[in-house]
């Protein structure tokens, strides 16, 4: 008696749940073990240089004011970042790497100045090591994957994250504002806040990279989730 094999299935066609995640991603690592109460107490203090320095190249670039809310990163990477790369995309179609590796580290440092001012961690901002900062900034291939035009639009596109990333900046100022308190009684930022913090700087850098630092071409989604 001979047995047919069953027959092959052809594989399933990738679903939208399999889609390629969005091409720029933030993660910070969460503390472990206590935090060091004194440095969070005296954080405002700590920070003006490394704010100061950041406030020299904010108004050497763009001629406006560090500002440390849902849409820091949009203030701190002003005209200096998106004219050049608006006149690259328009004129030349091109995105050249020199150009994004520039635009990705400084917006690594932005990041990393707002990780400290919002508590999440105690390491001191480095101008150039990663620390706990893990940013993912895919680079695009500007001829296939980048439109020449629609960068003049972006900033209107995007309007509805401004007024989302608004409010919830007002959020962040109260979770920091409760972290700073709960770090100084138990040395622990608690994880839900620490979450909320990191999902805003997240929402925040998509907005950025979209609208500013022209890498994608890819809506920024409306969450604070990877």
């Amino acid at each position: 008696m001979s047995t047919s094999e069953p027959a092959a299935t052809p594989p399933t066609p990738p679903t939208a749940s399999a889609a390629a995640p969005y091409p720029v991603n933030l993660n910070v690592d969460y503390p472990e073990g206590p935090r060091n109460r004194i440095t969070v107490f005296f954080r405002v203090i700590l920070a003006i240089p490394v704010l100061l320095l950041l406030e020299l190249f904010v108004q050497y670039s763009s001629s406006s004011s560090t500002d440390f809310s849902g849409a820091q990163t949009a203030t701190a990477l002003g005209g200096f970042i998106f004219l050049p790369t608006l006149l690259l995309l328009l004129f030349r179609h091109r995105y050249p790497r020199w150009w994004f590796d520039f635009n990705v580290q400084l917006l690594a440092f932005v990041n990393r100045v707002g990780i400290y001012v919002y508590l999440l961690r105690d390491e001191y901002p480095s101008t150039e090591d990663r620390q706990a900062l893990n940013l993912r900034v895919v680079y695009p291939d500007a001829k296939r994957e980048l439109s020449r035009g629609l960068p003049l639009v972006k900033w209107l596109l995007v309007i509805p994250h401004y007024v989302v990333l608004f409010f919830l900046g007002i959020g962040l100022l109260v979770v920091t504002l409760i972290a700073w308190f709960a770090i100084l009684f138990t040395g622990r930022y608690p994880r839900g806040l620490f979450d909320y913090t990191v999902g805003v700087m997240r929402w925040s850098t998509r907005v950025s990279c979209y609208a500013i630092l022209l890498t994608t071409d890819k809506y920024p989604p409306f969450r604070l989730g990877e």
